[in-house]
């Protein structure tokens, strides 16, 4: 690829993240990093306490990214087939005949809205899609539009009519970001928003195939070798099995993160990198996605928990112990 498409990449890229800003007041880098996990081809977990706009925010991405959107607000009596589509008897030339109805998963943003409400069945249905790109439905799979993506939002407070994710379900899920309340001046600009009849017009940017166009390209980037044993270290250093473990691990870590977090890890540092108009990952990279690709990957045992330990402050303590060549 010749400099001018790569260059005419990025801009647009950037263009989306503008886009985006002036739908969302604040959270830049929650907005950065979702569009990383997009360019990554991967999955987002949204936490935090009511109000924030995690599900404007997602509603603004799908309209700047030019894709179907489509949401599914999770509730206890949420059945999978009520995801995933089912089979309906039609009359087809006097003949009863299965025919298939796609179910909501079936987009290429999907907005899993409040998604601890629902029960564990429910929650599996997204499993295979998230993870798969495709939906089996008896005994045909069905592949799902590409880019396919999984966009879930959570409440971290309330505990009442929830059913915590599984920890297979949440190490499908690229990044976990964690969504925190506006500044005073923000606050203002929302208010300015939300409270007149001002509106807010956001203009589509790029659309499916420049996303997995920029996939392609990203994929193809170069990771040298320290940069990469840094990521690698990184995860490792998370098993208080390893003889190599910081002490903080030994301590209050009772299962360290699977591979999927260095995918996770080198994915979205290329993908930084990119975003930053440069060819080649520095450790820099690595250092900024390092939190959202290990936060939820992390089990704590109960000292932690009685010590008032959270998983940042674990990857945080690790990061200082692993040195950078």
């Amino acid at each position: 690829m010749d400099e001018k498409m790569l260059q005419d990449m990025i801009n647009k890229v950037k263009m989306c993240e503008e886009e985006i800003g002036k739908g969302i007041i604040g959270q830049r880098e929650i907005i950065r990093q979702v569009l990383l996990a997009i360019l990554s081809d991967g999955n987002v977990l949204l936490e935090g306490v009511p109000g924030l706009g995690k599900t404007e925010l997602v509603k603004a991405i799908s309209k700047v990214l030019s894709t179907s959107f489509s949401r599914i607000q999770f509730t206890p009596d949420l059945m999978p087939a009520d995801v995933t589509g089912t089979n309906l008897i039609i009359k087809e030339d006097g003949n009863n005949v299965f025919q298939f109805e796609a179910g909501p998963v079936f987009a290429n943003i999907v907005l899993a809205d409040e998604i601890n409400r629902a029960t564990p069945k429910t929650q599996s249905a997204l499993l295979e899609a998230m993870q798969e790109k495709t939906v089996t439905v008896g005994k045909t799979t069905y592949e799902l539009p590409k880019p396919f993506m999984v966009l879930a939002t959570q409440n971290p407070i309330e505990n009442e009519g929830t059913y915590p994710l599984p920890e297979a379900q949440l190490d499908r899920f690229l990044f976990k970001l964690l969504v925190e309340f506006p500044s005073k001046d923000e606050l203002k600009e929302i208010m300015d928003i939300t409270i007149t009849n001002k509106k807010v017009e956001l203009a589509p940017v790029i659309n499916g195939e420049d996303i997995i166009a920029i996939r392609t390209t990203i994929k193809d980037m170069p990771i040298s070798d320290a940069v990469m044993d840094y990521a690698l270290s990184l995860v490792v250093a998370t098993h208080p099995e390893h003889k190599d473990a910081p002490e903080v691990t030994k301590k209050y870590v009772a299962n360290g993160a699977s591979p999927r977090a260095a995918q996770a890890i080198v994915k979205t540092a290329k993908a930084r990198a990119f975003m930053e108009g440069r060819y080649n990952v520095a450790f820099e990279d690595v250092q900024f996605v390092a939190f959202p690709a290990l936060r939820h990957r992390l089990a704590l045992n109960f000292e932690a928990i009685s010590d008032g330990v959270s998983a940042d402050d674990v990857v945080r303590k690790i990061m200082e112990s692993v040195k950078t060549v």
